[in-house]
């Protein structure tokens, strides 16, 4: 159970009841406009429609019987009308169900096949399941068409590994890179602008590189210099190594 994601998912329940409330309204006002020809069916379709509401459910139910002639103009006295009948009811919210949902709010399962309690502890399992988004965020960035992963096409299983190493590889790095120009700026308490331009302590690697793509390493007489290489960029540098900073002239 998490405090955060339960005040979260109050907040999703609140929403949901506003809008389930709106479609209820809506189904209802369009059984009240139906016609049924006789009572039962009419009864049958206010339950059918209560039954399949899962947040709300008809309550005051009435069938009125409504007397019509089917001629055009005005009835003469011996003609006898036709009769049809229509639902007449009102919403109330299904405590019992809302209160399901408000106490399953902010709660969900994890579940393993590791059943030794000494070997993977209840947080353990927690722990481990909190570190796979990590992992998942990684790989997604693999996956992304900025890395030209989709361009590779590969006709051999042993290719196909190959390239599965170099990309846990290029992971590794881009890992290692960004937690180190995180934990640079922990130290350092600052922070660089984000893509929202608001500052962060925690950026992602891959704006960084977006950052860095327009800068190009120019020779003019012999001269090596670096062309776009703003005040902005130079911040940003400040927090690698002296490695990465040669290859911008700063070292």
């Amino acid at each position: 159970e998490s405090q955060a994601r339960k005040e979260a998912d109050l907040k999703q329940l609140e929403k949901r009841l506003i809008k389930k409330l709106s479609v209820a309204q809506s189904e209802l006002r369009q059984l009240s406009n139906q016609e049924f020809a006789c009572s039962k069916d009419a009864l049958i379709a206010a339950q059918r429609l209560s039954s399949k509401l899962p947040l709300h459910q008809l309550a005051n139910i009435q069938v009125k019987e409504v007397k019509k002639h089917t001629g055009r103009g005005r009835p003469s006295k011996d003609a006898a009308p036709t009769f049809y009948y229509q639902v007449d009811a009102t919403l109330e919210p299904k405590e019992i169900a809302i209160a399901i949902e408000t106490k399953r709010a902010g709660r969900f399962i994890l579940a393993t096949n590791v059943l030794d309690a000494e070997e993977l502890s209840d947080e353990d399992v927690l722990r481990e399941y909190k570190a796979q988004q990590s992992t998942e965020r990684g790989f997604r960035f693999l996956k992304d068409p900025l890395f030209f992963t989709s361009s590779v096409f590969l006709n051999s299983t042993e290719r196909v590994a190959a390239l599965a190493m170099i990309m846990g590889l290029c992971l590794l790095v881009y890992s290692l890179g960004q937690r180190a120009l995180r934990q640079a700026l922990e130290r350092a308490k600052k922070t660089i602008d984000n893509q929202l331009g608001k500052p962060t302590s925690t950026p992602t690697l891959r704006w960084v590189f977006q950052c860095f793509m327009s800068i190009h390493l120019v020779t003019v007489s012999q001269i090596k210099q670096i062309a776009n290489l703003t005040h902005e960029r130079q911040w940003i540098l400040q927090f690698f190594g002296a490695p990465c900073r040669k290859y911008y002239l700063l070292s």
